[in-house]
């Protein structure tokens, strides 16, 4: 499969600390990369780095053959790179609609004026905006909450809803940092379940964070272990669960007697 994203060199400080430090790794298209490391390790940061949240102080992140590192968080979403965050960022007060309407904001064409005098633009756009909600929803299986207020939802439909703003600025790349976090079993493999759709039908390249390792050997077909800001393995599956050096920091080393 061919590299999507190639991240070379790529490193961040902040004041005298080294949250991630030379990092290299790569995204094929088609794969679902697992990002794994102990709390505090740098993958969050990683992320950052990615959309833009962050600018590094070193290194490349290479997009389609284009380096895009240090470039606002808007231009890079419009590049084709989306993610979901740690801690869920709804906006309350709003609906699970309006919340999803802003990841529309940079391709809408019509100009205030249209919005004010109701053009046949804006009600075509108006229109197109809202059925892609209705489809996105309906994939994720939410389609009934698309008018209810988000805080008044379950925290596990708050994760799906999430992921359909993500999916609305249809990414080629969707970065998911803690897609499972504070879900039950049964949440959870629902989660598996959209993403595997999301990799297999929609032809979207996944790098995933997470902590619950029964959900990444599952779904993942390759997996990046990072500590410190450093990459420590790459491999599949299997080949992470027997690496030493991957088992030392997740368990520490035993203490002689």
């Amino acid at each position: 499969m061919p590299v999507l994203m190639q991240i070379n060199e790529l490193t961040k400080h902040f004041g005298g600390l080294k949250a991630v430090s030379s990092l290299d790794f790569e995204l094929h298209q088609g794969e679902l990369l697992g990002l794994i490391g102990p709390n505090g390790a740098g993958k969050t940061t990683v992320f950052n780095l990615i959309t833009g949240l962050l600018k590094p102080n070193a290194g490349r992140i290479l997009f389609r053959e284009k380096n895009i590192a240090g470039w606002a968080p808007h231009r890079i979403s419009a590049s084709g790179i989306a993610r979901t965050f740690q801690n869920i960022r709804l906006m309350s007060g709003m609906t699970v609609r309006e919340n999803i309407r802003p990841a529309f904001h940079q391709k809408i064409k019509y100009s205030l004026l249209s919005s004010i005098m109701k053009t046949p633009s804006f009600i075509h756009t108006e229109i197109e905006m809202d059925r892609r909600i209705n489809d996105v929803l309906s994939m994720l299986q939410v389609s009934e909450f698309a008018d209810q207020y988000v805080e008044d939802l379950p925290y596990g439909i708050q994760r799906r809803i999430e992921i359909a703003r993500a999916l609305c600025l249809e990414p080629m790349v969707l970065l998911l940092d803690e897609p499972t976090a504070g879900l039950n079993q049964k949440e959870a493999e629902q989660i598996v379940e959209v993403i595997n759709h999301l990799l297999h039908e929609k032809s979207i390249s996944v790098v995933v964070i997470e902590h619950n390792m029964r959900v990444i050997m599952s779904i993942c077909s390759r997996i990046v272990v990072i500590n410190q800001g450093q990459v420590i393995a790459t491999g599949m599956p299997e080949e992470i669960q027997k690496n030493k050096e991957v088992i030392r920091v997740y368990l520490g080393e035993k203490r002689s007697t």
